[in-house]
């Protein structure tokens, strides 16, 4: 059996199937589903707005995306450029599939907006007549995201693998594997500005639309009488459709591209296609799971979302464990040699499945301590009894807690995983842990699709039948949210270990027979004063990286308030609701700041590891990755669930516990407004900020081996 034609015909199965949802979705008529005049005609007016401040900031984006690009690749080229080999020229292959990996996840997020911000109107047009009808308009949405972009992804990674190694110029396997690692760092690379970008739009939009609208004037969430409200639904999408997306495609892609790298150094994988290309397979065999699992996506009248959507989990995570089985068996060479260390292919299957469970398992208890069906959530809420110091207080504490088991159990899927097949292993189980990331993404994009309903049929005034129905999805939507992140926060960690082993192991091979500046690279002591001083500067990066991307919330937001209050003062009949607010300038307001603000972070990230290794040489930046690593993983899943637990908290004391209006109620919107940046704008792009600088420092580890270490030189 040719494996490569079966990971072409399963990223075209994800291609088709994307299309088929799209197709569905994009069908159905607005104003078809019965209604008035005016009311269709307001979902037509406000849905438009949406769509159009999402496109319109997203090509924006792009266009700052794509200088960066440029630079980027002459970058790549001209660090890469190998004068000594005539027949291959490192930069040249790395650039090509560096923009490759860019395109690729810029397509992925214009195509997941597009079908959004169309889906959501028709969600909210489907929720006047059942919430089963809703739920599977939002779902579809959805799914187009999910397997339009694992398809786009391995489809990009095998034709790329196709090329490299169709050329026959006589380079070894490795090397061509080591320039494919540029598809990962361009994927990654628009995951930064994705994620740092969209999350800074959408909760400066976020943040003033609730100081204003909900503390200081009292109205409703999304009542059309805020000026924020347009800017906050357009927040939902670019965070959390195109930034989610962006981010998982960078972890498929660079996942894959440590495992390939480091599998190409056994001799016996180099030689077998079938056996070097494991790593895409797990990939592509999640795809048919994902779409067998999602013919089980129905809710009755009255049934539980939560519960449907968590089993879409279950279901794909049982299917691919057994396909992978057989895959296993029939595609994996009996055993390999790699560092020294025998590996079968018993043990390599082994390492998929700690990574695709403790995935499960990492989301389950990021449920826990973040849906309000649990203790830890009604405990923050009950602490808004007595302000919104208290409340603050318990979410801070609840966030650092709750990174205890996730972090047990990533160091359970490390250890066990390293004892079975070495760092390959690791690398393997980083896979097999967003294996089901087609219906993985389906969920996590389904959530924005029905905030964005529920917003739609407060503004055009469908009645409480309907936003009940909504507010029943967008629930469900915020719990598959948190468990969403949980397997971003767990695969990132994954994912950077296996590439900081791929950057090791190119060094070391790079090394050989040189004299190098801080000595001999095949140990690497963290008593090296040059070791320890990286490991402690990564560590803080983190940390700087957080405070730049909620310092520019929070100077967005502080324009954002300035200006929802100018319009409630200076716009006769605005708070009566006989005036329409002036909704662009919010929307230029969110946009703006987010271009702005975005670069500075992206710089952090992206000049850190190149600047380390070139004047502190290959050491200092090994121990800069491992600092940033361990810091970054725990603060990414502490700063996630704090957030993810004062929304949830505000949604019970809403719901069940004191309702809208009230002292509590106000103090929770506080806490919720603190944990907004953390949970989508800090948090998750800590995840990118792990991964970015360990690929980075995996595309150019040939040239710190050459010319890095300036600093050293002059000791």
């Amino acid at each position: 059996m040719n494996v490569e034609l079966i990971i072409i015909a399963m990223a075209l199965l994800s291609i088709v199937t994307a299309v088929f949802y799209a197709v569905r979705v994009i069908r159905i008529q607005v104003g078809a589903e019965g209604g008035n005049l005016i009311e269709n005609t307001k979902l037509k007016e406000i849905s438009n707005a949406i769509a159009e401040g999402a496109m319109a900031f997203l090509m924006r984006e792009y266009r700052v995306i794509s200088l960066f690009i440029t630079l980027m690749t002459i970058l790549i080229f001209l660090l890469l450029d190998n004068p000594s080999t005539t027949d291959f020229n490192e930069g040249l292959f790395t650039a090509i599939a560096f923009v490759s990996g860019a395109l690729i996840s810029c397509l992925s997020g214009f195509i997941g907006m597009k079908i959004a911000t169309a889906g959501n109107v028709r969600t909210a047009q489907a929720a006047k007549t059942s919430l089963s009808k809703a739920f599977r308009v939002a779902f579809d949405s959805g799914a187009v995201m999910g397997f339009g972009l694992i398809g786009l992804a391995v489809l990009g990674m095998i034709t790329l693998f196709l090329i490299f190694t169709g050329m026959n110029i006589g380079i070894e396997k490795h090397i061509l594997m080591e320039s494919l690692a540029g598809f990962g760092l361009g994927g990654s690379s628009v995951a930064l500005f994705g994620r740092v970008g969209g999350g800074i739009y959408t909760k400066a939009a976020d943040v003033g639309a609730d100081l204003v609208g909900k503390v200081e004037k009292g109205i409703p969430e999304d009542d059309p009488r805020n000026p924020a409200t347009i800017a906050d639904n357009v927040g939902d999408n670019v965070g959390d459709i195109a930034g989610m997306g962006a981010d998982l495609f960078g972890s498929a892609a660079e996942a894959t591209c440590a495992a390939l790298v480091i599998g190409a150094t056994a001799a016996a994988l180099a030689d077998n296609n079938s056996a070097l290309l494991y790593p895409l397979l797990i990939s592509a065999i999640g795809i048919p799971a994902s779409l067998l699992t999602s013919f089980f996506a129905r809710v009755k009248e009255g049934g539980n979302v939560e519960a449907a959507l968590k089993l879409q989990l279950w279901i794909s995570t049982a299917i691919v464990a057994v396909a992978l089985y057989f895959a296993t068996d029939i595609f994996m060479i009996d055993s390999f040699v790699i560092a020294g260390k025998t590996i079968t292919k018993w043990n390599v299957y082994s390492s998929v499945l700690l990574g695709l469970f403790s995935g499960m398992f990492i989301g389950w208890i990021t449920e826990i301590y973040t849906s309000h069906s649990y203790k830890p959530v009604r405990e923050v809420a009950a602490a808004c009894e007595t302000g919104a110091a208290t409340n603050i207080i318990y979410g801070l504490a609840l966030g650092y807690h709750s990174s205890v088991v996730p972090v047990i159990l990533l160091v359970i899927t490390i250890v066990l995983s390293n004892i079975l097949a070495g760092m390959y292993g690791i690398a393997v189980a980083a896979i097999g842990m967003i294996s089901t990331i087609a219906i993985g993404l389906t969920i996590d994009a389904y959530g924005p699709v029905s905030d964005n309903a529920g917003g739609i049929a407060e503004m055009a005034e469908l009645g409480k039948e309907v936003r009940d129905r909504t507010d029943t999805l967008d629930a469900a939507g915020n719990t598959t949210a948190a468990v969403g992140k949980g397997f971003a926060i767990g695969s990132a960690a994954l994912t950077s270990l296996a590439l900081f082993a791929a950057f090791i192991t190119r060094t070391q091979n790079a090394s050989k027979g040189m004299d190098l500046p801080g000595g001999s690279l095949e140990s690497i002591e963290l008593l090296d004063p040059w070791v320890f001083g990286g490991l402690l500067f990564g560590a803080m990066l983190p940390f700087i990286f957080s405070a730049m991307t909620m310092k520019s919330v929070g100077k967005a937001a502080l324009d954002m308030v300035k200006e929802v209050r100018r319009q409630f003062k200076e716009i006769p009949g605005l708070m009566e609701g006989t005036a329409k607010p002036e909704y662009a300038k919010c929307v230029d307001i969110s946009t703006s700041a987010a271009l702005r603000e975005m670069i500075p972070p992206g710089l952090l990230v992206l000049l850190s590891p190149i600047l380390i290794g070139y004047l502190f040489g290959v050491k200092s930046l090994a121990g800069m990755l491992a600092g940033a690593l361990v810091s970054g993983v725990v603060l990414a899943i502490s700063s996630a669930n704090s957030g993810g637990a004062w929304d949830n908290a505000k949604k019970y004391i809403e719901k069940k516990a004191g309702g809208k209006g009230t002292d509590q109620h106000k103090a929770a919107v506080v806490g919720d407004t603190v944990g907004d940046p953390l949970k989508d704008t800090s948090g998750p792009a800590i995840n990118i900020l792990i991964k970015l600088m360990a690929i980075t420092s995996l595309v150019f580890a040939e040239f710190f081996v050459m010319q890095g270490g300036v600093v050293l030189r002059l000791f």
